[in-house]
């Protein structure tokens, strides 16, 4: 057997000539007609089950077979994180289990198959939480779909979800603020503080002009300046053009980001602003004059950066 691919992944619906040519293709074979023999004694060739299996070496036709018949496949790790949309969210997966990334989509934009979960097509990033998962390699992506959910209702503990309800929010409109506040600071010290400001904006019906969610609307995330013009633009994620949260996250929230929203600090601030000396940390302001005073700093140094875009 080849030392450097032990793996043997058999695809769902695969019948035993599939998994001759498979054992074939990694010369794990040593004799076909003794295989296809030991396959029929063991009735293996009617009973094929698809997975991960880890095949070792100097294994018999009568062991491979046993353990092939078994189906005792190895779980996989599947990690997910830094996550913007649906079409990345499913690409990701797609590569790590047997279900396609179009499946997987193709149930993320399916109204009525959300509806069981309490999601909508807009909404459902809401649910997956980044992390790293064990299961099967021959997960179906209505059975990841299900795992994924199971996950997030262990996570919306009874102290998280009393946090939301005392903010008057919804566990959905947490992971959308969180998903904003992820996107404006990096420094978990922070994110309390931001989440502090947006609702506080909320609270007086300011709109809550979130730059990050300009980016998402355009759907360019390499853009390192929001320029005025930006602010132009007719979607629902335009925070500077319509009032309150967006339909959906603009990034996969992490727990922590989601914990920073329901943990938020109580203060006066209205504003804040990336720092000038590009520390990832920002200056926080209770006036407009003092975040005006903020802001300039920031744009100077963007532009002896040669930052414009």
């Amino acid at each position: 057997i080849n030392t450097e691919t032990p793996y043997l992944h058999i695809p769902t619906g695969s019948e035993i000539d599939d998994v001759v040519l498979l054992l074939e293709e990694k010369d794990m074979l040593l004799d076909r007609e003794s295989f296809l023999f030991t396959a029929k004694q063991l009735k293996y060739d009617q009973n094929i089950k698809p997975g991960r299996y880890l095949l070792k070496n100097g294994m018999t036709n009568k062991e491979l077979v046993s353990l092939l018949r078994s189906g005792r496949q190895k779980p996989i790790n599947v990690v997910f994180n830094n996550i913007r949309t649906k079409d990345q969210l499913s690409l990701r997966i797609g590569e790590q289990i047997e279900a396609g990334s179009n499946a997987i989509l193709n149930l993320m934009n399916d109204s009525d198959y959300l509806k069981e979960f309490g999601f909508t097509s807009e909404n459902v990033l809401c649910m997956f939480l980044p992390n790293t998962y064990e299961m099967y390699w021959n997960t179906s992506a209505d059975q990841f779909l299900k795992k994924m959910n199971k996950e997030y209702l262990k996570f919306w503990t009874a102290a998280r979800k009393a946090k939301s309800i005392s903010m008057e929010f919804s566990p959905i409109e947490v992971s959308i603020l969180a998903s904003i506040v992820q996107q404006e600071s990096n420094q978990e010290v922070e994110k309390p503080i931001i989440a502090g400001v947006y609702l506080n904006r909320l609270k007086k019906n300011w709109k809550l002009e979130a730059d990050p969610t300009l980016v998402y609307a355009l759907g360019d995330f390499t853009i390192k300046r929001v320029l005025s013009v930006y602010k132009e633009i007719d979607s629902p994620y335009n925070t500077y053009k319509y009032q309150g949260l967006p339909p959906g996250p603009i990034c996969l929230s992490t727990s922590s980001s989601i914990d920073a929203v329901l943990n938020y600090s109580k203060h006066s601030y209205m504003y804040f602003c990336a720092k000038e000396d590009f520390s990832g940390y920002h200056n926080f302001a209770s006036s407009y004059i003092q975040h005006l005073i903020n802001a300039r700093k920031f744009q100077r140094a963007l532009t002896k950066r040669g930052i414009r875009s």
